[in-house]
């Protein structure tokens, strides 16, 4: 679901997906996967863990476990963006990349602008699925892993030939690109996949 309400729970397992404003290849065009490998880093160091992801060009799949934590997800996934996306307006700038920073100043809107937002990078809202199962973590997993073998990118032939996901820590069980994945049995959340009733939402 586009999350548009504050999920107020500190506990969970959530698949989230945030896209760059129309689309646009933000991650690609700057080289801004490290920025991303950079809030893991800040999430990890919170004792919040990280499953899985993939950074698209334009777009990023993640699963991140909370447990007792003093944010709520939405406050987490909006700092995120909000530090990503002030890196990446910097990058575009110093690239003189004059046809896309319009793009992103035009949608802002008069209530963003009198908070002080300039640029548009990333879309609002963002797509969040709670993980009440293992068997639902593994199979948000293997779509994104997959995500840069589709049709529609062909980004690589196989998932672990695709740099910037947590395919080949998964096919290696190791550290990869500096940020520590914890695997989807060993997260310090107890789902209880035997005994709670899963969202039919999560079937979809």
């Amino acid at each position: 679901m586009t999350l548009k309400k504050i999920i107020e729970e500190k506990n969970g397992v959530y698949f989230i997906t945030f896209t760059c404003h129309k689309w646009l290849n933000l991650f690609s065009l700057t080289s801004s996967y490290d920025l991303v490998y950079k809030w893991f880093d800040v999430l990890i160091s919170k004792r919040h863990q990280i499953a899985g992801y993939v950074i698209m060009p334009n777009h990023l799949h993640v699963i991140i476990a909370l447990k007792n934590s003093n944010q709520t997800i939405n406050t987490i996934v909006s700092n995120g963006k909000r530090f990503m996306a002030y890196e990446i307006v910097k990058r575009l700038e110093m690239q003189k990349a004059n046809e896309i920073l319009p793009e992103l100043t035009k949608d802002v809107t008069l209530r963003e602008q009198k908070k002080g937002q300039l640029h548009k990078v990333f879309e609002p809202s963002f797509d969040v699925k709670v993980c009440r199962s293992y068997d639902f973590i593994t199979q948000k997993l293997e779509y994104i892993h997959n995500n840069p073998c589709s049709k529609k990118w062909m980004l690589a032939k196989e998932p672990v030939e695709y740099r910037y996901s947590s395919a080949k820590f998964y096919a290696e069980y190791n550290e990869h690109n500096g940020s520590i994945i914890t695997t989807y049995k060993e997260l310090f959340i107890d789902l209880n996949a035997g005994s709670r009733t899963e969202d039919p939402a999560e079937k979809q």
